[in-house]
């Protein structure tokens, strides 16, 4: 599932008012914190997750694995904060 640039702005702009639901700290990417995502993207679709204490290649190592396993799509990545969608099919 690929966005359209159309689809990437109006998400983009919806991101803006929100704040980082998840955080990902010291510990890394863990199994909690993949399933603590997967329930955010059901719930909301479009999620903010901090990732703080990274180097810029670990960084993007989780950003891959997250979208990988979540089937999700990044949408942007700003500083420490990274935005993803997944369309939520019961919506």
């Amino acid at each position: 599932m690929a966005l359209y640039p159309q689809q990437k702005r109006r998400l983009r702009q919806q991101a803006h008012a929100l704040k980082p639901v998840i955080l990902i700290g010291s510990q890394g990417l863990t199994d909690a914190v993949q399933a603590e995502i997967d329930r955010g993207l059901l719930a909301h679709e479009l999620l903010k997750i901090r990732i703080s204490g990274h180097d810029r290649d670990a960084k993007q190592a989780m950003i891959t694995a997250i979208c990988e396993q979540q089937q999700a799509e990044l949408v942007q990545t700003i500083g420490h904060i990274v935005t993803i969608y997944r369309k939520n099919p019961e919506k």
